[in-house]
């Protein structure tokens, strides 16, 4: 019933390039993760040091379930190690662990960019659902008026991944050099993590890009650009 082929033009490019990243992502981590490290030590292991090296003895480390479901929460000073990359010894495993506890040097040195999606995450997390239910009931009652009003709302979500890119792109490039300075990896083992690492940026990369095309579109719905008429 609400279903608008021009929705297919918009939301399209986004959808391929987010099953391409995620492709890569998938296959890279593969790759690598039967590559061994040669130093033999695990993904944890790998946190730790880059941690200690740091200066950073507050933030704990702990196994979490789920494939690739490593992150790190701020508001627990928590490094969460999916299981393969807390035990696993390969390269995958260590780039992984190492570009978590980039996200954690970044909570204590106070990176802005971290800040701000950390003091987004309530705000995104109301506003996303919200934004559909009125865009939705836009598409209902064909109110170009609140279709627009879900687009403002929906607009939060959309600057949460674009603030997201420079928080993922600064832990990668901190994990890359810190695991070589730190005596993880060498240099030659660093640029294969980092590799994993590159391939899991463009899914940010993409998860950025299908939010923006998507506000295009219920933009376009609203009427603000295109000339579209709702009738």
């Amino acid at each position: 019933m609400f279903f608008d082929p021009m929705y297919l033009l918009f939301a399209l490019p986004g959808l391929l390039f987010a099953l391409y990243a995620s492709f890569m992502t998938k296959t890279t981590f593969s790759k690598y993760s039967r590559v061994m490290s040669s130093t033999g030590i695990s993904g944890a292991e790998a946190a730790a040091r880059l941690l200690n090296n740091a200066g950073i003895r507050d933030v704990g480390i702990e196994m979490a379930n789920g494939f690739l479901s490593d992150h790190y929460d701020p508001s627990a000073k928590m490094l969460r190690l999916s299981a393969e990359v807390y035990n696993g010894h390969s390269l995958s495993s260590i780039g992984v662990a190492c570009h978590e506890a980039g996200h954690a040097i970044q909570d204590a040195e106070h990176y802005a960019p971290l800040g701000l999606r950390s003091a987004m995450v309530p705000l995104t997390s109301i506003s996303s659902p919200l934004s559909y239910g009125f865009i939705l009931l836009g598409f209902f009652m064909n109110s170009p008026q609140l279709i627009l009003l879900g687009a403002i709302i929906f607009s939060a979500a959309v600057l949460f991944s674009i603030i997201t890119l420079p928080v993922e792109y600064n832990a990668s490039a901190r994990a890359k050099k810190l695991m070589v300075s730190a005596g993880i990896v060498s240099s030659r083992e660093a640029e294969d993590a980092g590799a994993v690492l590159n391939a899991a940026f463009m899914t940010y990369v993409a998860a950025a890009v299908s939010a923006v095309l998507t506000l295009l579109y219920y933009l376009w719905r609203a009427g603000i650009f295109g000339g579209r008429n709702n009738d």
